[in-house]
């Protein structure tokens, strides 16, 4: 009789978890870690901050428009210096094996989230051996004075200054809320790293394993303060050949397949079962030249590479059109873009000129890293590497291809080791700044987001300026001033603006294709 009943039980629970709804997403790799403040990669956006994750005002999806999220509604002083937020009242954060949480949602979460990030006096400032990646970037420790909770459900933000960008910054990933209960118990047991490993927040779904380069599992939260979502289940399969991925999908083995190679876009919208999703990206790629590195030191040999850079070729070769050659350090669909400034065309014979001013001999090395497989803003970092070592073999420089997995070159290019490497960024907040501060100002050098490591004092100040500019066309003018002395100087040779695209199964619902190159599965269902 027991037997009976434990083959009952099991065959009631194999059809529970059949019938669960489960949306399976093919992406292309695995995630850093679960604690977005300390990385940067979408992959890991996508797994952390999006998934598991709040911020006081989000991004509403498939957008740049600000909406509320923990904080139910705000206010600014006159000065532009005071923000103050009101939470929502019973924010429910995950239950999971490792963590049960004895009260909701607090001002106390959002004082630990971001001054664990800026005090060096807090207990957990030192504790990531890498820092924290974004809030150096962002210059966060100069802007924020502090950080209050009033009472229980208001937040009070002092500014050192009036910060336009403030607001949109908030709803960056980074500035994720955790709780603060469950850091003080890791603390308490001096098991720190478990905040990353084994995270908690209060977003739409909960971490239920993972196993690195194969799979991420989540189940829906069932506390969600936007309410349940209609999915039972979440699962990221890790599949970094774009190729793969568009095989799987067609299969019926993921539901969503990431970054498809644009030479697949008409195959894909040909086929009955798939539905190909557009958009345009607030992204740039770019190869970013190491200028403490010589020759890179000199921005004459910069130029000479920018010049000797078919831009046009790429976007049809390896984007299959799906891009637009790029001159600006963001694209035309940013506001603040210079539109009297198009793309460098190719000149092979300036590009000699001024590296024999340089007095670089003809056939210097140079060593190009790139990522190993495909993602958003790359269908193929080869192709592209191969297509700029050709170009720059036209002017005498020898280029050797190095392929990194990609967590290993983020992490070196961060810390300054290599000549040149192929890399992209996407917006994080729809502002010009985002673009310009952390990849160009001089405090981004020590954070290393400023992969060009590149410092002018004059283009510092005119961030500086523009931030504290209230008046949109005041500051879209500042911006001009800044990418005019970027191009002078050339810490980047930019090669394109991608389109963004995602494919689906057909019966896949409220898939939204994100600007910023990220993805969010709060609102998806499967028909």
């Amino acid at each position: 009789m027991r037997s009976v009943c434990l083959l009952a039980a099991w065959g009631l629970a194999f059809t529970v978890a059949a019938s669960a709804k489960t949306l399976t997403v093919c992406t292309e790799a695995s995630p850093d870690g679960f604690d977005y403040a300390l990385f940067h990669a979408n992959s890991t956006a996508d797994a952390s901050s999006e998934a598991l994750y709040n911020r006081l005002v989000e991004f509403e999806p498939g957008g740049t428009r600000l909406v509320p999220g923990l904080a139910e509604r705000w206010e600014l002083s006159a000065d532009g210096k005071t923000y103050t937020f009101h939470l929502r009242a019973g924010v429910a954060f995950h239950t999971t094996p490792w963590f049960k949480p004895t009260r909701p949602l607090a001002a106390q979460d959002v004082v630990f989230s971001v001054m664990r990030q800026i005090d060096p006096q807090h207990p957990w400032f030192h504790q990531p051996r890498q820092g924290w990646y974004y809030a150096g970037a962002m210059q966060l420790a100069g802007l924020v004075r502090s950080v209050t909770a009033v009472d229980a459900r208001t937040v009070k933000f002092e500014l050192t200054r009036p910060e336009a960008p403030f607001l949109a910054n908030l709803a960056m990933g980074f500035l994720s809320v955790v709780s603060a209960e469950y850091a003080q118990q890791l603390q308490a047991a001096g098991r720190m790293d478990d905040l990353n490993l084994k995270p908690v927040g209060t977003g739409p779904f909960q971490l239920r394993s993972y196993v690195k380069d194969a799979v991420v599992r989540y189940d829906a939260h069932p506390g969600y303060f936007r309410g349940k979502v209609a999915l039972d289940k979440l699962l990221f399969s890790i599949s970094p050949d774009p190729a793969t991925r568009l095989q799987r999908l067609k299969a019926g083995e993921c539901d969503i397949g990431l970054y498809p190679m644009p030479q697949t876009w008409d195959e894909i919208r040909r086929d009955t079962r798939l539905r190909l999703l557009m958009g345009p990206g607030l992204v740039t790629s770019f190869v970013g030249l190491n200028v403490e590195h010589k020759p890179l030191d000199d921005r004459r040999v910069r130029q000479a590479l920018v010049l000797a850079t078919d831009r046009a070729t790429i976007a049809r070769a390896v984007y299959g059109g799906a891009a637009e050659p790029a001159g600006n350090p963001f694209p035309p669909s940013q506001w603040g873009y210079d539109t009297k400034a198009p793309p460098t065309l190719p000149n092979l014979a300036r590009a000699r000129e001024l590296l024999k001013a340089a007095g670089v001999p003809e056939g210097f090395p140079l060593k190009l890293w790139i990522r190993a497989g495909a993602g958003a803003t790359n269908p193929n970092p080869r192709a592209t590497a191969e297509l700029l070592q050709a170009d720059w073999a036209r002017i005498g420089v020898k280029v050797e291809i190095v392929t990194l997995e990609f967590g290993e070159l983020l992490k070196r290019t961060r810390a300054g080791e290599h000549d040149a490497t192929l890399l992209a960024w996407a917006s994080d907040n729809g502002d010009p700044d985002n673009f310009l501060t952390p990849n160009f100002a001089c405090a981004a050098v020590a954070g290393g987001s400023n992969v060009a490591r590149w410092c002018r004092k004059d283009f510092d100040a005119l961030l500086a300026e523009a931030r504290e500019v209230a008046d949109g066309p005041k500051r879209e003018a500042l911006y001009r001033r800044a990418q005019a002395l970027y191009r002078d100087d050339a810490p980047w040779v930019p090669l394109t603006y991608p389109t963004l695209a995602v494919a689906t199964r057909a019966n896949v619902v409220g898939m939204k294709v994100s600007p910023f190159g990220l993805n969010h599965y709060a609102g998806v269902d499967l028909k």
